[in-house]
């Protein structure tokens, strides 16, 4: 992949990982990485319509899976795809919790574990300082 779209990939994302919405100026030990949506060994490219910001934890669970169980009815789901869907379709926050809110949200949320207890408490310690009710 050529720096420009590297360059161009972490401005769309404006710093936030396109899965979990961590920000990466929250996470400075962490570098945020340039992710496949549709992983190169499953004939993904690494053509900016083919890739996102994600945090290290997001990337590291989500590795070559396309797909996942959905938590309600164990029935295979796509993972979601942040170039083709919006994040607020398929997920929403109650409180520190990233709750899947369709088949694509639910398995996602179990895949990528956006619910580990270190998580969900970076995001409680965040929201405090911020504010935000979430």
């Amino acid at each position: 992949m050529d720096r420009a779209t590297l360059r161009r990939v972490r401005e769309r994302a404006a710093g936030v990982c396109e899965y979990c919405r961590a920000r990466q100026d929250d996470e400075p030990y962490y570098v945020y990485q340039i992710e496949h949506v549709i992983p190169k060994q499953h004939g993904g490219s690494d053509h900016v319509s083919n890739l996102a910001l994600a945090c290290p934890h997001c990337n590291r669970y989500k590795g070559p899976n396309l797909a996942g169980l959905d938590s309600f009815d164990d029935a295979l789901a796509p993972l979601f795809n942040p170039r083709t869907q919006s994040w607020d379709d398929h997920f929403a926050r109650r409180g520190p919790l990233i709750m899947g809110q369709t088949a694509v949200g639910r398995a996602t949320v179990r895949v990528l574990n956006m619910n580990d207890r270190w998580r969900v408490q970076a995001r409680a310690a965040l929201d405090a300082v911020d504010g935000d009710d979430a």
